[in-house]
C-alpha cells in the first residue's frame, strides 16, 4: 500500500498509491547534474547537491505530474537534496510514481519473485491495478510514530485468496474505513543518501503495533514482503518518498495533503526552511529563494 511507501503491499503497505496534487502548474525549473547512461558518468549525490541546489519557489512548483515526467536519476537527484522535514501529522492521499522510460505494467509477481518461503499468491497481478483499487492514501499518526494506509476496497486481495474473512474497520474522519498495513514511524538512514536521515516508514515488526490484524498485515511485513518506505519533504504538505521489498527498491510514490500545502507554502518559500525532525546531515542544504540567486 506502500508508495506508502510502498507497495504492495508494494506499497500495498507502502507505496501504493493513486493520485494526487495533479492540478495544472507552471512547470519548474529543476538543474540537473548531466549524465548518461554510465553509472560512471554519474556525480556522488553530495556534489549534486552542491553544485546544483533547488530554489525554494522552483520546489513549489513541484507536482506528481510533473515528478512523473523524469527518468529514475532525475527523480534521485531530487530526492538527494530534500531533507526529511516534520515528521508528517493526519491524512496524505498516495500516488505510485513510475519514472519516465517505466514501462508502467509490471508485475507484483516479478517483483517479489525471489521471496523464498513466502507464501504469496501474487501470481499476473499488475502493480498498477493493485494500487488503485487498494491503496487511497497514508495517515500519520506523529504522536504514537505509527502509520496506517488508507483502503477503500479488499476485493482484489480477496479475489486471490490474501484476505480472509471481514478485517475491522477504523474510524477515519467520522466514516468506518479500513486502516490496515501498519507500520512503525522513525528517523533512519536513507538507502539512497547516506548523508542526511529521512522519515522510514518501517512494516517490518507491524505485528507489534496495537490494531495489527493477521490477515492481511502480514503481507506487509516480516513474513511477507518485508516492506520498508523512506521519505522527504519536498515542501510542507508534500513528500516524495521510495518504497523498498527486503532492502532492495521497488518504486517511487508521493504523498500529499492540500491544507497543509496552502498553509505552508508561502512560508517556505520565503523563509526556506522548516523544522527538521531528522539529522539533516553535515552538509547544509542551500536555500535559495529562486533560480539564478
Amino acid at each position: 500500500m506502500k508508495t506508502a511507501s510502498a507497495v504492495a503491499l508494494l506499497s500495498i503497505a507502502a507505496a501504493l498509491g493513486l493520485s494526487a496534487c495533479s492540478q495544472k502548474a507552471e512547470a519548474p525549473n529543476i538543474p540537473f547534474a548531466p549524465y548518461d547512461k554510465s553509472y560512471s558518468s554519474k556525480l556522488d549525490m553530495a556534489q549534486v547537491d552542491y553544485h546544483y541546489p533547488i530554489p525554494t519557489a522552483e520546489l513549489a512548483k513541484l507536482t506528481p505530474d510533473y515528478l512523473a515526467t523524469l527518468d529514475q536519476e532525475q527523480l534521485d537527484q531530487i530526492y538527494a537534496r530534500l531533507t526529511a522535514g516534520p515528521i508528517p501529522d493526519g491524512a496524505f492521499d498516495g500516488r505510485i510514481l513510475l519514472p519516465k522510460g517505466s514501462s508502467g505494467k509490471f508485475r507484483l509477481s516479478e517483483i517479489v519473485g525471489g521471496f523464498a518461503g513466502t507464501a504469496l499468491n501474487l501470481k499476473g497481478l499488475v502493480l498498477e491495478d493493485v494500487g488503485e483499487a487498494l491503496w487511497r492514501g497514508k495517515v500519520f499518526y506523529r504522536q504514537e510514530r505509527v502509520l496506517r494506509n488508507r483502503i477503500e476496497d479488499l476485493g482484489v486481495l480477496k479475489k486471490i485468496g490474501l484476505v480472509q474473512g471481514e478485517p475491522k474497520k477504523m474510524d477515519f474522519n467520522g466514516k468506518q474505513t479500513w486502516l490496515l498495513f501498519p507500520a512503525k514511524l522513525y528517523c533512519g538512514q536513507s538507502l539512497l543518501d547516506a548523508r542526511r536521515e529521512s522519515i522510514i516508514i518501517d512494516y517490518f515488526f507491524t505485528d507489534e503495533i496495537p490494531g495489527y490484524q493477521e490477515n492481511p498485515d502480514f503481507l506487509a511485513g516480516r513474513r511477507g514482503l518485508r516492506v520498508r518506505d523512506e521519505i522527504r519533504m519536498i515542501r510542507p504538505g508534500f513528500y516524495l518518498g521510495r518504497a523498498y521489498l527486503d532492502k532492495g527498491f521497488a518504486l517511487n510514490f508521493t504523498l500529499y495533503n492540500k491544507d497543509m500545502d496552502d498553509k505552508g507554502r508561502e512560508a517556505f518559500v520565503k523563509a526556506g526552511t522548516v523544522q527538521e525532525d531528522c539529522w539533516p546531515g553535515t552538509q547544509p542544504r542551500k536555500v535559495l529563494a529562486s533560480a539564478g540567486r
